[in-house]
């Protein structure tokens, strides 16, 4: 691997403890997995889907372009490359080129996005677990591994009984059809090969994805392959911190991106648009963005993407604001599991350089430090709303990283997968 092969390990754990919420939990989690006793192998575990969150899985690109950001940028290569996580945007000038690699280019007259010109982008791993696990892979940008690692203790098989369905998650569902086909291929799969109803989980964004999927098919196909839905944090509601990240950018803690230099990519993501706090659910009066000389709600979306300067985003979010923005019930018995008790941004707040600065000062309410519990606790809606039981579980203290992690919630869903009735309503993680 030469100089850069040794290098990498270094920067990227230097990235990884610059992440600011939640770190030390992350790290001890990742470093080392749960200590929980080992079972031996069974087929008599129900089987298991995961889908991840917004970036959390990798993906791959392969590259032949006709003009370049800068010099120093790669301009093909023969082979496919990381994309994310990717060593090269820890760089000051590798964040250019790859940004420009990553980055979607929105067509008004089709509707449509497509890789920057050159690029091509894959998802490795469809159908395993190794790309949700880690993003990186030298293995140490854990995600998922920590809950993988504990299924297999309890008698799960990476690849077989516990699975991956990776995507692309730059793009919304609407432009992603192959993958929900491929998802409806690898559940049908799983139930004729175990003979029994298959799990689909989702954490953040990836419930929007399930709810999508499960929206998309015939009840009678839900009752035969379906044997339920958990969901971790989902932001039933949106999420306002999709308005900062487009106003302004926010680069998470990492210290060597600028949250401006980081609003590049993050506007290029047609998934961001679509995750903006939904009109249905969220009161006319509310103010997500307050300026000096505006205030902005979810009625003024037109003129808050005018005024930041990014009219595409106005069309991405037309395209995308009904796609599950009216919370139908996925027609599944549902448990639905967010963290509460810690201060989330409602309200962010700018000075005269908005949108080209950062907020000066915010507003909190109740919610997981990423989504507030009202958003998150719209699942509720959906009890009386099907046929099936839906199951909402409040834990307390507990961030939205963390819950794919904390041995409260996977002990929690190890209930789940065996049919153990009792679900608390609310479970205490502080210490």
């Amino acid at each position: 691997m030469g100089s850069w092969g040794r290098l990498f390990p270094v920067l990227l754990m230097g990235f990884l403890l610059g992440l600011h919420h939640s770190t030390a939990f992350w790290i001890v989690n990742v470093v080392f997995p749960p200590n929980a006793k080992a079972r031996p192998a069974s087929n008599s575990t129900p089987p298991l889907i995961i889908i991840p969150g917004s970036l959390g899985n990798q993906l791959e690109a392969k590259i032949d372009k006709p003009t370049l950001v800068h010099w120093l940028c790669y301009k093909k290569t023969d082979h496919w490359f990381p994309l994310w996580i990717d060593l090269n945007m820890l760089m000051p000038i590798g964040v250019d080129c790859w940004i420009d690699n990553i980055r979607l280019v929105y067509n008004r007259t089709t509707h449509r996005s497509s890789n920057s010109p050159g690029v091509e982008v894959r998802v490795p791993g469809f159908g395993q677990t190794s790309s949700i696990e880690f993003l990186d892979q030298n293995k140490l940008s854990g995600y998922f591994h920590t809950m993988v690692q504990h299924l297999v203790n309890a008698g799960y098989v990476r690849n077989e009984t516990v699975r991956g369905a990776p995507y692309d998650w730059r793009l919304s569902p609407n432009e992603n059809t192959e993958y929900l086909e491929k998802l409806k291929d690898l559940v049908v799969e799983m139930y004729e090969q175990y003979q029994q109803p298959v799990f689909l989980l989702g954490h953040s964004m990836g419930c929007h994805y399930v709810l999508y999927f499960l929206n998309h098919q015939p009840q009678a196909w839900k009752d035969k392959y379906i044997k339920g839905f958990i969901s971790l944090g989902a932001p039933w509601g949106g999420a306002v911190k999709a308005l900062r990240i487009l106003t302004s950018g926010e680069n998470d803690g990492i210290p060597m991106i600028s949250n401006i230099k980081i609003r590049e990519e993050q506007r290029m993501v047609a998934t961001n648009p679509w995750m903006l706090p939904f009109p249905n659910f969220w009161p006319k009066k509310h103010v997500f963005i307050s300026t000096p000389t505006f205030n902005y709600t979810h009625q003024d979306y037109q003129r808050f993407f005018t005024d930041i300067g990014f009219q595409d985003g106005w069309y991405m979010w037309e395209d995308t604001k009904n796609l599950t923005g009216d919370l139908q019930p996925p027609g599944v018995e549902v448990w639905c599991m967010y963290g509460v008790g810690l201060p989330t941004i409602v309200t962010n707040i700018y000075d005269s350089e908005f949108p080209n600065g950062d907020p000066v000062d915010f507003i909190y309410a109740d919610g997981d430090d990423t989504v507030d519990s009202f958003s998150m606790g719209l699942c509720k809606l959906w009890e009386g709303m099907q046929n099936y039981p839906v199951h909402v579980t409040e834990y307390r203290g507990l961030a939205h990283l963390d819950m794919v992690y904390h041995e409260k919630v996977l002990d929690q869903i190890q209930n789940i997968l065996e049919g153990k009735s009792e679900t608390p309503r609310e479970v205490e993680t502080r210490f």
